[in-house]
C-alpha cells in the first residue's frame, strides 16, 4: 500500500501547528486585531504548501505534490481555526461585566455582560435589526459567526497552500546537486 502524502508532508503540517499557534496568539492576544488573522492564513498557506513539497523533495507528479500542500494546508487551518475559535471563546464567556472606569456592568459573566455593553452604548437598535434581542440570541449569532469565521479560515489557508503547491510544481527542478568547490591550495 502507497502512503498518501510523503512524511516531509505529515512533519510540515506540524510546522503549521506551530505557525497557527503564533498566529492565532500574536494578533489575537497580544494585538489584538483579528483581521490580521484572515490576513495571514493564505499566506500561512502559501508557505505551508511549498514547505511541504521542499521538505519532501518532491516536484512531480503534481497530483503528488497537491497533495502534500493540501494535508500541511488542512492540517494548519484547521489548527489555526480551533486556536481563534477558542480564544474568542474566552473573550465572549469570560466577560465579566468590569468597565475601564473600575465600575461594573450588574450581569452574569458571559454574553449577558457583551449584550448589555452594546445596550448601554445605545447599540439595541442595531442589534435588534440583527434580531439580536437579548443576551440567549445574542450568544446564538456569536456561535454562527465562530462557525463562519473557523469554516473560512481553513478555507483561506488551504487555497493557500494549493496555490503554494502549484507553484511548486511549476518551478523548476534541479537536474543535477551543485559539486563542491575545491578549496584552493597553494
Amino acid at each position: 500500500m502507497t502512503r498518501i502524502v510523503d512524511a516531509g508532508a505529515k512533519f510540515a503540517g506540524w510546522v503549521g501547528l506551530g505557525m497557527a499557534l503564533v498566529i492565532a496568539i500574536a494578533f489575537e492576544l497580544i494585538i489584538p486585531v483579528q483581521t490580521i488573522v484572515f490576513v495571514a492564513a493564505p499566506l500561512a498557506g502559501i508557505v505551508i504548501g511549498v514547505y511541504a513539497n521542499v521538505r519532501s523533495e518532491r516536484w512531480r507528479p503534481r497530483g503528488r505534490v497537491l497533495l502534500n500542500a493540501g494535508w500541511a494546508g488542512l492540517v494548519t487551518g484547521l489548527g489555526l481555526a480551533i486556536l481563534y475559535v477558542i480564544i474568542r471563546l474566552v473573550f465572549i464567556y469570560g466577560d465579566t461585566g468590569a468597565l475601564p472606569n473600575g465600575t461594573a456592568i450588574n450581569c452574569h459573566t458571559g454574553p449577558e455582560c457583551i449584550y448589555l455593553r452594546y445596550v448601554n452604548v445605545g447599540q439595541q437598535g442595531e442589534l435588534a435589526s440583527m434580531g439580536i434581542t437579548d443576551p440567549a440570541s445574542l450568544e446564538s449569532a456569536l456561535w454562527r459567526e465562530l462557525a463562519v469565521t473557523g469554516a473560512g479560515l481553513v478555507l483561506l489557508t488551504l487555497g493557500g497552500a494549493v496555490i503554494g503547491g502549484a507553484a511548486r510544481t511549476f518551478s523548476k527542478m534541479p537536474t543535477s546537486l551543485p559539486l563542491p568547490i575545491p578549496a584552493r591550495t597553494e
